[in-house]
């Protein structure tokens, strides 16, 4: 049977996932990109990628896998290079798409899977979910605690992408031109090689 814990921890899990999914960061950027590129409809496969697949990685961390992500620091450096990398080439590609005319692979969003992926090697999702998973998983309900926990994050992840798409998707009406639609492009790259350098600052 799942215990639930008092309303103050429900809340402080809340607040926590609502700061670890609204504030700017690289999928938020890349939301905001997709969203005015290529609009709410096609983003969405992308935003359920993120929101389902940061909840997975949430579960699994709060079962089995945060005491191996603090004891490795092989794990963590591997995680931080992987993760440089495909940050590196997620900017280049939205600060060279011009919009829904651009042809080739840039003019795709990001699928289901890729967007999930992504969570798996991002080092500051890791440390985030390690630690919240090692203050409000139960280790007598470790299952329900979290689960729990993991819920929570679907649904908090879920409205901040969505708020994170519309944005872009109000943006993208404003800059109707390509030239201007670049230029925002090019914004949300630079955000991401920000967070890239954050990456590398302990």
């Amino acid at each position: 049977m799942l215990m639930l814990p008092p309303l103050e921890m429900l809340a402080t899990i809340s607040s926590l996932a609502l700061v670890a999914s609204i504030t700017p960061g690289p999928n938020n950027a890349m939301l905001a990109a997709s969203g005015a590129n290529f609009g709410v409809r096609r983003s969405i496969p992308h935003a359920m990628g993120i929101a389902l697949g940061y909840a997975l990685m949430i579960f699994l961390i709060g079962l089995f896998l945060g005491e191996l992500f603090q004891r490795s620091a092989v794990l963590r450096e591997v995680l931080r290079w992987a993760a440089a990398g495909l940050l590196v080439f997620v900017a280049w590609k939205i600060a060279t798409a011009r919009g829904l005319s651009t042809e080739g692979a840039a003019a795709t969003p990001f699928s289901f899977l890729q967007a999930a992926s992504f969570q798996w090697i991002n080092p500051k999702g890791w440390a985030m979910g390690t630690a919240i998973t090692a203050q409000f998983v139960n280790a007598d309900a470790a299952l329900q605690s979290a689960l729990l926990i993991a819920l929570i994050f679907v649904v908090v992840t879920v409205a901040s992408s969505a708020c994170w798409l519309l944005l872009g998707r109000a943006i993208g009406r404003l800059l109707k031109t390509s030239n201007n639609l670049l230029w925002f492009n090019r914004a949300m790259a630079a955000t991401i090689l920000l967070c890239l350098v954050l990456l590398f600052v302990e």
